[in-house]
């Protein structure tokens, strides 16, 4: 046991599901003129609630914990495939840019440096001169 105590009232405290809205109010919604009767709307509501309140339990029972499994799993891979294999690859991969980075920066030193130079001398004495009409 890791020690961790879950929160059964705040259920997702990251926010990860606040895009996921599903209060009557936030779903249906009739604008000013078009209203039905107030006990139409009043029974939609609790007919909403109850149904979404019925069927989410009923899916949860029947997929929740299989699903819960597969995604366990699913993590599990990805957090093996990170940790053994694209970590690593990076590290690699960093490791060689590193020397790449030398080679190249000394390859541009020796050779296109003094090029620069030469190239900058040749084009010191130039003189511009406006003449203008």
């Amino acid at each position: 046991m890791t020690g961790y105590e879950l929160d059964m009232v705040n259920r997702d405290p990251n926010g990860l599901n606040d895009h996921v809205r599903v209060l009557f109010e936030e779903v249906l919604g009739e604008p000013d003129g078009a209203h039905s009767i107030d006990c139409v709307w009043s029974c939609a509501y609790k007919c909403f609630n109850c149904f979404k309140g019925c069927c989410y339990k009923f899916l949860t029972v029947l997929c929740g914990i299989p699903l819960a499994i597969c995604w366990g799993c699913e993590f599990a891979y990805i957090t093996f495939w990170h940790v053994w294999y694209v970590t690593p690859c990076m590290r690699a991969y960093m490791i060689n840019c590193g020397c790449l980075q030398k080679f190249y920066g000394t390859c541009l030193q020796c050779y296109l440096q003094p090029l620069c130079e030469a190239m900058s001398y040749c084009f010191s004495n130039i003189k511009v001169t406006n003449m203008s009409g």
